[in-house]
């Protein structure tokens, strides 16, 4: 009865330890909200009637799904014409972009690059540390490498948030250090431009993000001018004038 009772308490123990070191924004895990779900499904159909088409593709979350609504006209100018496909999901951690990826959101697709920004919304999480955030969105990298070898990946550092100084900005800039070194010069490119967003005195101003986290319409001109160059450098293709 006591080797049982102790036999038991090992397993628990190994269990727990097991519990302890797995990383969550590692592990992939669906939205079970109506309107993540909602819009997962969307994409999946978006995907399908775009399947041969898309040669530009955007993973994200909210604030590339706001490429739908204050930043339309900057995506129209910069990316209609590159048959570009827009796949974020508000609220989406990258656990929930892993999950997404191997369940309908690249079926068919053979796009020449995929912008990624992911990671702002794991932030704020203490349970997550910076090595945590930094291995969500390394492993979003490496789910779009394995699903799609011949895409470039232009991927982004993770955008500052919060109107002014604070500790979640501070866990985002260690992760984008870290992130420079996915770069391999081939086929995986990282560019941060975070500081376009932000004033001299540190703060980020209304008229760039209306919340301090969405960019406004100027907000994301100002993205879409920052990446431009290296985008179109990527696709092969002329760079759009701003």
């Amino acid at each position: 009865c006591l080797w049982a009772l102790m036999l038991t308490a090992h397993f628990v123990a190994a269990q727990t330890n097991e519990l302890a070191a797995t990383n969550k924004c590692t592990v992939p895990v669906p939205r079970t909200d109506e309107k993540g779900t909602n819009r997962f499904l969307e994409l999946n159909r978006r995907v399908k009637e775009n399947a041969g088409q898309a040669r530009l593709i955007f993973v994200g979350d909210s604030i590339t799904q706001g490429w739908e609504g204050n930043g339309k006209q900057v995506w129209d100018k910069y990316y209609a014409h590159r048959n570009a496909l827009n796949l974020g999901i508000g609220s989406d951690h990258t656990q929930h972009v892993l999950w997404r990826l191997d369940h309908g959101n690249l079926d068919g697709l053979h796009p020449k690059v995929a912008v990624v920004l992911i990671g702002v919304n794991n932030a704020p999480d203490e349970t997550n540390t910076p090595r945590m955030l930094l291995e969500g969105v390394a492993a979003v990298v490496s789910k779009l490498r394995e699903k799609l070898p011949e895409t470039k990946i232009l991927l982004l550092g993770i955008f500052p948030f919060r109107e002014d100084f604070n500790p979640q900005r501070a866990k985002v800039l260690q992760v984008n250090q870290a992130l420079h070194k996915l770069d391999d010069g081939k086929w995986v490119h990282f560019l941060d431009f975070g500081h376009i967003f932000l004033a001299r005195d540190g703060r980020i101003p209304k008229e760039i993000m209306r919340d301090f986290l969405h960019p406004s319409p100027y907000g994301y001109q100002l993205w879409a001018e920052a990446m431009e160059p290296k985008l179109a450098e990527l696709l092969r293709d002329a760079a759009t004038k701003p």
